[in-house]
């Protein structure tokens, strides 16, 4: 795995991770009782976006570091979900 590579694979698993990590502990304005003129009920109270940015970092160096060495080890390869066989070599003909 090439160093971009790893970039990318770390990228998709942050925003991954962030998507889900996102409405873990949300109180809504309308669960709070204190709704702000001109928003939706449903918009949070409090976002608490700093604690959630490093929770989602934190779980995604896991989850990446987990993947990058599965990936690094040869243990799964891009051939090994190769389902429809369009990897293989084709044959040369002489």
């Amino acid at each position: 795995m090439g160093i971009t590579s790893a970039i990318v694979l770390f990228a998709v698993v942050w925003f991954m991770v962030f998507f889900v990590v996102l409405p873990l502990r949300l109180t809504t304005q309308g669960e709070a009782g204190e709704v702000v003129p001109g928003t939706h009920k449903s918009a949070p109270a409090e976002l608490n976006l700093r604690r959630k940015l490093r929770v989602t970092t934190l779980w995604a160096v896991v989850i990446w570091a987990l993947l990058a060495g599965i990936l690094l080890s040869g243990a799964i390869s891009v051939r090994d979900i190769d389902w429809f066989d369009r990897m293989s070599t084709p044959e040369v003909s002489r």
